[in-house]
């Protein structure tokens, strides 16, 4: 039998929503071993004054199992 936990982050990227999810998870192996998956929770987006995404934000759960 295995316990998983599951931690919420928030990660953002000026690419893409999908390079944000990269980077979250990137930042997030550095101290968690064990990751199973993430949840993309909640997504924004900061834009300039016409309207053009300047950034992208991104809410994640992640799973991972205990040790």
């Amino acid at each position: 039998m295995s316990v998983a936990k599951v931690i919420e982050l928030n990660a953002s990227s000026t690419t893409s929503m999908e390079d944000a999810v990269k980077h979250g998870l990137k930042k997030c192996a550095e101290s968690v071993k064990g990751i199973k998956g993430a949840w993309v929770n909640e997504i924004k987006v900061v834009t300039d004054d016409a309207g053009n995404v300047q950034e992208w934000r991104v809410n994640l759960r992640i799973t991972f199992v205990v040790q």
